[in-house]
């Protein structure tokens, strides 16, 4: 339900995995054939010789130090910006308003007891109502070991993640029911309908917990 970009995600990874891989195999060439480490020694002194000679003839006036210095360390800190905006975008999507409405007001209007004026403002019910609401309904449930809600945002509206572990021989089919049927007697409560994804987590907690069956 969040808004991480995966598809970058996975191609940078497989970016990184293909750079790793051909600096392991250019390890592993140029230790086990010596014609090739010849070889790479030979280019890699002819491209040193190449670079020492582009960096003195790129020097500043009046200096020895070359201005692609000023160019590399803009580059740098523009990888670091990418960087650092990569990484605030994993995981977007989480909100802190589970609905909200605007209620313009209708004017005065006319009563036994005189002109009434309905006054214009805003409901707006927090992420924490929902969750909690869960929680509490999940709370005396004996075949789950732990429950998370969180409230995400989705198409411009918001929905529900429930992640839950199940003890250990618990059917995950009739627990996934039964927590439906719990969503859907708090969205009758609340007036509202929501996308809710039901997520059966297994973890260290869910093995060596003691198994009961779902009643």
């Amino acid at each position: 339900m969040n808004q991480t970009p995966r598809g970058l995600n996975r191609t940078l990874l497989v970016i990184i995995g293909l750079l790793f891989t051909a600096v392991g195999l250019h390890g592993l060439l140029v230790s086990s054939l010596p014609r090739y480490a010849a070889g790479w020694r030979e280019l890699a002194e002819a491209v040193g010789e190449s670079v020492e000679y582009g960096l003195r003839e790129t020097a500043m006036a009046g200096q020895t130090t070359s201005w692609i210095w000023i160019v590399v360390v803009i580059a740098l800190i523009g990888i670091v910006l990418l960087m650092v905006g990569w990484i605030a975008v994993q995981g977007k999507g989480r909100t802190g308003v589970f609905a909200e409405a605007y209620f313009p007001g209708s004017g005065a209007e006319g009563t036994p007891s005189g002109p009434v004026t309905s006054t214009p403002g805003a409901v707006e019910l927090g992420a924490a109502v929902p969750e909690q609401a869960v929680k509490a309904a999940l709370a005396d449930r004996t075949d789950l070991v732990s429950t998370h809600v969180s409230t995400w945002e989705t198409g411009g509206d918001a929905g529900l993640q429930i992640k839950v572990q199940p003890r250990l021989g618990a059917a995950p089919l009739q627990v996934s029911r039964e927590i439906s049927e719990t969503v859907q007697e708090i969205d009758a409560a609340l007036g509202r309908s929501s996308l809710v994804v039901i997520h059966l987590a297994a973890g260290a907690r869910t093995r060596m917990s003691r198994a009961e069956r779902v009643r």
